[in-house]
């Protein structure tokens, strides 16, 4: 399997901004099941805007990160760009029969998500100065962790299907889910993680992503809502950056994936929800 991801710089320390795009592009082969083998660098900086220590930093934060995944990281390409991108082209290995997708979601699966949410809000604060120290370090950490536990689950066949949740935001991938399987899915707005309550205050300060706002008018049509505020409506739709996997569970299988996730260090496994038969593919939040 192969993937590639990058982005612009979303904190401002350079070496910590590299594990994070690292940990991010590394994502897409655990939520297949695989294992990353090697990595290509894929960097562009604005000519002579970006010291030479800064960008080495950056490698460095990638390199670290891709060590701590076994990954290989092998060569890389840099080219001039208006402002800075950093990310990785990466190689995984996954046994054809045990390869994980969005698309085999059955009903009665238990949703578990691995990573609290609110990056993107989060990320917002802090590039505004509204964000707590507290909460930038909490973010921080929960970004640059890897989300190795989907190999292992793969490995041993105790899921149905996964993804990581990115861009889209949870709505969006879980409905990206829902349509693939052709199933929906019933969510527990109150068991659905935040990174803290402060997530809730910055949305009130509108510390909110282009991004997230695009995500929620997109799942509209697909979500019914029962008695939900629009605070919880928008970190459902937060656009993350390498947020955590979630995951299709089966009931009896349940405590095997907890102990994986345990031994793994997830930020959370929260069961927020299941899956359930729905030929349009609805997500019911209640």
């Amino acid at each position: 399997m192969q993937t590639v991801d990058f982005f612009t710089p979303i904190v401002d320390d350079p070496a910590t901004y590299g594990q994070i795009a690292a940990a991010n592009a590394l994502s897409d082969v655990y939520a297949m099941g695989g294992r990353p083998l090697t990595a290509l660098n894929i960097v562009g900086m604005p000519e002579g805007k970006v010291p030479p220590n800064v960008i080495a930093a950056i490698l460095k934060g990638g390199a670290a990160k891709a060590r701590e995944a076994r990954c290989a990281l092998i060569g890389g390409h840099t080219i001039r760009n208006p402002e800075p991108i950093y990310g990785m082209a990466v190689t995984g290995l996954v046994h054809p029969n045990k390869i994980l997708t969005n698309a085999n979601a059955r009903p009665g699966d238990w949703l578990i998500l691995t990573k609290p949410l609110g990056t993107g809000i989060a990320t917002t604060g802090i590039k505004r100065g509204l964000a707590s120290t507290a909460l930038a370090h909490k973010a921080i950490a929960i970004m640059r962790q890897l989300n190795a536990a989907g190999a292992e689950l793969a490995e041993k066949g105790l899921i149905r299907a996964a993804t990581d949740i990115t861009g889209f935001g949870l709505l969006g991938h879980l409905a990206s889910m829902c349509r693939a399987s052709g199933v929906g899915a019933e969510l527990i707005a109150a068991d659905i993680p935040a990174i803290s309550g402060e997530i809730l205050s910055l949305i009130d300060q509108d510390c909110i992503p282009g991004g997230t706002r695009g995500n929620l008018a997109a799942c509209e049509d697909a979500v019914v809502w029962h008695q939900i505020t629009m605070q919880q409506r928008i970190l459902l739709a937060d656009a993350q950056t390498s947020g955590g996997l979630l995951l299709c569970v089966p009931g009896k299988k349940m405590n095997a994936v907890r102990a994986i996730l345990k031994k793994h260090k997830t930020p959370v496994a929260a069961v927020i929800g299941k899956i359930v038969r729905s030929a349009q593919g609805s997500i019911t939040v209640r």
